[in-house]
């Protein structure tokens, strides 16, 4: 066997083990994890407009931890994936529904403290460690914050803009703040993204808008 012919055999050997190799990888289960998705206006339906979507925090401050992996908040070395975006306000600032949809769900036993879960189409929208609690009447769950006039009933269907509830420092939290997590399809998303796009969209409205006025 000539040095040409012993080439071409090891060639082919490599090449089929490493078929195999990718083969058998693709066949392994793959990992869970929690995924962030760039949503871009044009992934959207046409029917989703920004124009109507609302900021969710009255008297903003500032934005304390973006969205993403970042230290534990408990002082250790730990990694921790943060689900969202928190905005800083003071406490009791009202805070709006960003998006008209249905409340699916009212809660107050877990680290998001008191918080309410609106789904709009395939997005979800959850606001944590908001004042108040969880009541029951007649078999129905709502949030209850009587000091600031607000009761919000699971099931109910929403505007957006609407007060639905207020900065508070309920669940795992060192400050006042709105902890914003915004799904799609499932997926997690970074609202920064969002909030960029839907305040650039609307500039672009008031603008357009200004022209046309005499």
């Amino acid at each position: 066997m000539n040095k040409l012919q012993k080439r071409i055999i090891f060639f082919g050997t490599s090449l089929f083990i490493g078929l195999n190799i990718i083969g058998l990888i693709n066949l392994l289960p793959k990992l869970k994890i929690a995924t962030a998705v760039e949503i871009k206006i044009t992934q959207l339906p046409k029917e989703n407009t920004w124009l109507a979507a609302s900021f969710p925090v009255e008297n903003f401050q500032s934005y304390s931890s973006p969205f993403g992996y970042r230290r534990s908040v408990d002082g250790n070395s730990n990694w921790e994936f943060h689900s969202g975006l928190d905005i800083v306000a003071p406490q009791g600032s009202y805070i709006r529904n960003w998006w008209a949809g249905r409340v699916i769900k009212v809660g107050d036993r877990s680290a998001c403290g008191t918080h309410i879960v609106i789904k709009s189409g395939e997005w979800e929208h959850t606001y944590c460690h908001m004042e108040g609690h969880v009541e029951t009447t007649n078999g129905r769950r709502f949030l209850s914050d009587r000091t600031g006039g607000i009761q919000v009933w699971e099931g109910q269907q929403i505007n957006a803009g609407v007060r639905i509830g207020r900065v508070g420092m309920t669940g795992r939290t060192k400050g006042p703040h709105l902890h914003w997590i915004l799904r799609y399809g499932n997926n997690y998303v970074d609202p920064a993204l969002v909030l960029r796009q839907m305040f650039s969209e609307q500039e672009l409205a008031k603008s357009a808008t200004l022209r046309t006025i005499p």
